[in-house]
């Protein structure tokens, strides 16, 4: 599976960013699809995820202000982000789970300047 992810950028703080993940097969076929991201200097960490059943998670510092959706005509899922804060920069990775296997996008860069 190849993930395609887009849609970062450079916001200022209360701004938004729509992040999107192009997978190269249907989605239906996987477990969950998630986003991660990873700051300079720190560990990558689950930001949301979306799993086959339509269920979602979220981390307690995005909860209320991003939202996790797919499109499964598409084949892509999407990160809708709200009131960008400087403390949400990081680099976001797309992550789709098939069958046990983790398969990773590259990376898409967000910035928040305060």
């Amino acid at each position: 599976v190849q993930l395609q992810a887009s849609g970062g950028g450079l916001v200022q703080t209360g701004g938004s960013l729509r992040l999107s993940c192009a997978a190269s097969s249907s989605i239906f076929s996987m477990n969950v699809m998630g986003w991660y991201r990873q700051a300079p200097g720190k560990q990558r960490e689950l930001v949301a995820r979306i799993f086959s059943s339509g269920t979602t998670t979220y981390i307690d510092s995005v909860k209320g202000r991003f939202t996790i959706s797919r499109d499964n005509a598409k084949n892509t899922v999407h990160l809708q982000m709200n009131s960008l804060k400087p403390e949400d920069t990081a680099v976001y990775y797309c992550n789709a789970v098939r069958n046990g296997v983790n398969n990773w996008g590259q990376g898409t860069q967000v910035t928040v300047s305060s």
